[in-house]
């Protein structure tokens, strides 16, 4: 698959090697002056079912196997160094993502969130546990909400959302098949879609009303993400304390109630 994508000429010679990999299928598009839609195609002409398995497939020729497990690792690091290089790539992803998250757009977020009946949540893989512990976080403080990790049940939820509707969707790449459709889906039902998704850009944009960026330096050689969910985290949380601020009494109440019910879980 490497071999042919580099016989393929111009506008996609240049979209090889180190730079395809370090690319969103839009950004691929926009550089070769192509649809997403002539990438795809191109990819399954080349013998991949997508975008993500060239790419996938051009790392394994151009990085050595460790840096499937972290970009930062060498095969001869010990336990110590690990802990440090790990540790370090995920506080660098949590500055950087503190520098680019806009303000702004949290404000609105957390506006959408207040007006809205209910929230729903959207997340595949890696980012469902992500969509379940912000659910679990908006119970807590009082917001109705829901969260749909299976791509079934996310197309016909979203569909059936409406302007009294918030989304959540959250999605590192914003390339993920199942959450873009979700997101798309719950836009045209005049929901008010809010997207947790790494800054740079990707499918899931043009159905986003309002974006909060992630600036982590996510391995581009592994489909599952590590350093991301770090930065997810970190905006669920100040997207909770910006609501629970915001609507104060009724989140302290809720808090309140639910800590007496959980405390009958604890021995």
């Amino acid at each position: 698959m490497m071999r042919a994508a580099h016989r393929m000429g111009s506008p996609y010679e240049w979209a090889c090697g180190n730079d395809l990999t370090a690319m969103s299928v839009t950004e691929v598009a926009e550089r070769a002056e192509a649809s997403e839609g002539s990438v795809i195609s191109l990819c399954r002409q080349l013998g991949a079912r997508g975008f993500q398995q060239v790419k996938i497939a051009l790392a394994r020729d151009l990085v050595q196997p460790v840096q499937f497990i972290h970009e930062d690792l060498a095969r001869t690091d010990d336990t110590g160094t690990v802990i440090e290089k790990v540790f370090r790539s995920d506080l660098q992803a949590l500055h950087d993502t503190m520098k680019v998250l806009d303000r702004g757009a949290m404000e609105r977020a957390v506006a959408a969130i207040r007006k809205a009946r209910r929230v729903e949540l959207y997340g595949i893989g890696s980012a469902a546990p992500i969509a379940e512990d912000a659910n679990y976080r908006l119970l807590r403080i009082g917001v109705e909400s829901k969260v749909v990790v299976d791509s079934h049940v996310q197309a016909i939820s979203a569909s059936l959302t409406g302007p009294d509707v918030a989304t959540i969707t959250i999605s590192h790449s914003g390339s993920t098949h199942e959450t873009v459709t979700a997101t798309r889906l719950a836009r045209e039902a005049g929901a008010m879609t809010i997207c947790i998704t790494n800054f740079g850009k990707s499918p899931l944009l043009a159905y986003a009303d309002i974006v909060l960026n992630t600036m982590a330096r996510e391995t581009q050689f592994r489909t599952e993400a590590m350093t991301s969910r770090i930065a997810q985290l970190a905006i669920i949380d100040a997207l909770i304390a910006c609501l629970s601020l915001a609507d104060y009494d009724k989140a302290v109440a809720t808090i309140g109630k639910t800590f007496d019910v959980l405390s009958t879980k604890r021995f």
